[in-house]
């Protein structure tokens, strides 16, 4: 971005001016606008004085600002106190047809290709752009010396750092899906203001990065065939330069749109919603209801080289994980006298994925199954409910299993139930609690009903994201009983090619298509009375959205996304569900309570270090094990310097959404990058966990629990009532104290602001020592310091 430095009222442009100034509404003023002082009067486009300025009033945290803009170029400057900045590089220069002037607005034709039209309302600029023949436009190109960019949370990017250049150099981005929010600021030298453009329409646009020599980058905007909408544009603000104030128009420019509604707000419709206040986020690995504890070993050993073992290799054939791996296993284990944990954990993952097959009864196998078997029998046991199916095939298991194996009814009770209840025995009051797939409740009913009555949320997870062609037990959220459906309701490309699902395997469902097919899964689950009060619907908040060519269901981006919304508003009010998904992108801040992934996001998704090395030390772990917490989920991980950097580092952090939305919505971290995940960062987590109010995500099973609880309980002692209050008031601010940025300060409502030091040094703040990795909670009159590297509060002083 090129700065002038010359008097406002510089002369002798070129091409038709316009100087826009503070007075003056338009048609897209904010309703809410209240008077303040009035703005210096403008020029006109001949220069000569116009009539005084209108009292107007600003958006929060608006400045007053004049204009002028230049057609041929789409030249914009900004002039603000007598400082001149243009607001993006100048297009080549182009002949501009039907220049049409009024004393706040200015509006062309480039022909055969955009309408263009920069209009001053009250406090902002608004830009639009309508294509009368383009496929495509691009602009804004912008290079600043700063950007702050809701990449998750907010970071803070200065164009010269060698990180960032090194990240982002060549990096194009779908906007919907990478960021936040739909703003971007930015910040030149020692100016004392930013420029925020608000982005109109998030459908259809990229952002492309360039680093040579800094980072700089161009904003673009497609306009499809199918979309009837032919527009794009910006409203463009001018700030302060500090976080609150550049994200104070955004958050007025939601709340004018409606599209802010508060965590009051949402428990007032479920008072459920309040379980989360102080709540921990918790996945509970319980998958397994028959458990190394419920089994007799030697007894199944010899069981497995019988029939059992032949059975069990056959119902395993027709999954996808198949036999061969159980076929080994048991082969291997008939010559020795003993199983080693190995080979337990696949026997112990066949007899769970057995329990969970609608087809495990057989009259052969089973020529008594028992009387509660039979009453279920009596009933078909193809027409069983999924729930009754677990009833009916744990007995039956139970039998094939005889002795060697206790009564089912307290299969796996010690590693779910007992553990739910040693939760709450802690000290926990208030969790969320994520079960990996649905049927792990349907199977242990009794789990479920123990977090209700320990008063914590409970939530399945869900996703209609993915299809795949054929029906698979272990991926049961991609099937859907309607084969015909992976033909003629998924998503194509302009070419007519299908977009594969998730991990390139099977196909993307069509949203618009998927309400009936929620409606009749979620019936599924609960028809039987399970105690869910919480549901996880997965990506539905990432903004992976798309187009849809195919000739049968044309669909927008726009139509795409309100069917999102459309079904993760079923479950949250006609269902009374809590609900969650993955990312928490701003556009469904008004319908979920909690999101997973805007504070730690995936990290580096196409490094092959990370994701398909197993042998690298930065492999993140596989999705699958046979027994406890996969390791892509619990296993500690190293990241790469370069990652550390621009994903961890809170040099770069800022608190561009909870300054938006603290009072709205939960954030949290991706699942797959827990509290613990990133090894050797545990402090810092549960530092920022502190500083930006942000529930810590743990991934427990029994032996997780049991080593870790001394590090978690004294955590939530101060975490858990700072969230409980914190998250009812509006981050109010937020300031950096330290020249190196590791010593920062939130503040929430009028009484209540924490001070974190991230450095390794004490630093002295308004009088008072933030010691070294620590935390400094000030409560109107109370303060309460939490040690990081200690793991517990350090002290506290009335």
């Amino acid at each position: 971005m090129n700065k002038l430095m010359l008097n406002a009222c510089a002369a002798g442009l070129l091409s038709v001016v316009l100087t826009g100034c503070g007075g003056g509404g338009g048609p897209d003023t904010p309703p809410a606008a209240a008077s303040q002082a009035a703005s210096p009067p403008s020029a006109s486009a001949s220069g000569s004085a116009s009539a005084p300025a209108k009292t107007v009033a600003l958006a929060t945290g608006a400045e007053p600002f004049d204009f002028e803009v230049d057609p041929e170029t789409l030249d914009i400057t900004i002039i603000k106190d007598g400082i001149r900045t243009q607001v993006a590089k100048p297009l080549p220069k182009t002949a501009a047809a039907n220049v049409l002037k009024t004393k706040n607005a200015v509006q062309w034709t480039y022909p055969g290709q955009v309408n263009v039209r920069v209009e001053k309302n009250a406090d902002y600029l608004d830009i639009r752009i309508e294509s009368i023949g383009a496929d495509a436009f691009a602009w804004p190109s912008v290079a600043a010396d700063e950007y702050d960019l809701p990449l998750g949370e907010g970071k803070r990017i200065p164009a010269a750092d060698a990180n960032w250049r090194e990240f982002l150099k060549g990096q194009t981005m779908t906007w919907s899906e990478s960021f936040a929010m739909d703003f971007f600021a930015l910040h030149n030298g020692s100016d004392p203001f930013a420029l925020v453009y608000v982005v109109a329409n998030k459908f259809n646009d990229e952002v492309t990065f360039d680093a040579d020599p800094n980072v700089s980058f161009g904003f673009a905007h497609a306009f499809p065939s199918m979309n009837p909408d032919k527009s794009y544009g910006f409203r463009l603000y001018v700030t302060k330069n500090d976080p609150a104030s550049i994200v104070a128009p955004y958050k007025s420019y939601v709340a004018e749109k409606g599209g802010l509604v508060t965590l009051q707000e949402k428990a007032k419709a479920n008072p459920n919603v309040a379980k989360l206040y102080g709540a921990p986020q918790i996945y509970l690995w319980s998958e397994s209801i028959l458990t190394d504890a419920d089994v007799d070993w030697p007894k199944l050993r010899a069981l497995l080289k019988g029939k059992l073992g032949d059975w069990l290799v056959g119902l395993m054939s027709g999954t996808a994980d198949g036999s061969a791996e159980l076929s080994d296993v048991l082969k291997t284990a008939s010559g020795q006298d003993y199983m080693d944990k190995y080979q337990k954990g696949v026997v112990l993952g066949a007899l769970n994925q057995a329990l969970k097959l609608p087809n495990l009864y057989a009259p052969d196998p089973f020529p008594n199954p028992g009387d509660d078997a039979r009453k279920l029998l009596a009933q078909g046991a193809d027409k069983l409910s999924e729930q009754k199916r677990y009833e009916l095939n744990k007995p039956l298991l139970a039998r094939a299993l005889g002795d060697a194996a206790g009564d089912p009814s307290g299969w796996g009770q010690a590693d779910s139930t007992g553990l739910v209840k040693d939760l709450r025995s802690a000290g926990i009051a208030h969790a969320w609690i994520g079960l990996p797939n649905w049927a792990d409740g349907l199977m242990n009913p009794q789990l479920v009903d123990a977090a209700d009555e320990s008063g914590y949320l409970i939530a399945p997870y869900d996703s209609y994201h993915s299809i795949h062609e054929g029906q698979d037990p272990s991926w049961n959220t991609a099937s859907f009983p309607d084969p015909a459906l992976y033909e003629d309701a998924t998503i194509a490309r302009k070419d007519g090619t299908k977009i594969a699902g998730f991990l390139g395997q099977g196909r993307k469902l069509n949203p618009t298509l998927s309400l009936p097919l929620v409606k009749q899964r979620v019936a599924g689950i609960l028809q039987d009375g399970i105690g869910y009060n919480s549901w996880f619907i997965d990506c539905d908040a990432t903004g992976e959205i798309f187009d849809d060519y195919s000739p049968a269901h044309v669909t927008t981006q726009q139509q795409d996304l309100n069917a999102r919304l459309e079904r993760l508003g079923y479950v949250a009010n006609d269902l009374g569900m809590v609900v969650g998904s993955e990312g928490g992108n701003d556009y469904a801040s008004g319908v979920i309570a909690f999101a997973q992934g805007i504070e730690s996001p995936i990290i580096a998704w196409g490094d092959p270090d990370m994701r398909d090395k197993k042998d690298s030390p930065y492999y993140v772990g596989g999705y699958y094990a046979a027994s406890g917490i996969p390791d892509r989920y619990g296993k500690p991980v190293p990241i790469k310097p370069l990652y550390e950097r621009v994903y961890v580092d809170p040099a770069y952090s800022l608190p561009l959404y909870k300054l938006a939305y603290n009072d709205a919505i939960i954030t949290t971290n991706h699942w797959e990058w827990g509290s613990d995940k990133i090894k050797g960062d545990e402090p810092e987590r549960m530092l920022y966990e502190l500083l930006y109010n942000v529930p810590p995500l743990y991934h427990l099973d029994r032996a997780t629990w049991e080593k870790e609880k001394s590090v978690i309980m004294p955590f939530l002692d101060v975490w858990s009532p700072f969230h409980e209050q914190a998250l009812t008031q509006a981050m109010t601010g937020f300031a950096v104290l330290s020249g190196d940025r590791l010593v920062q300060r939130a503040e929430y409502g009028d009484d209540l602001k924490v001070t974190v030091n991230f450095s390794q040094k004490d630093f002295r703040a308004d009088g008072e020592t933030v010691p070294a990795h620590s935390a400094v909670i000030v409560n109107g009159g109370k303060r309460q310091v939490f040690d990081a590297d200690l793991g517990k509060a350090a002290g506290a002083d009335a």
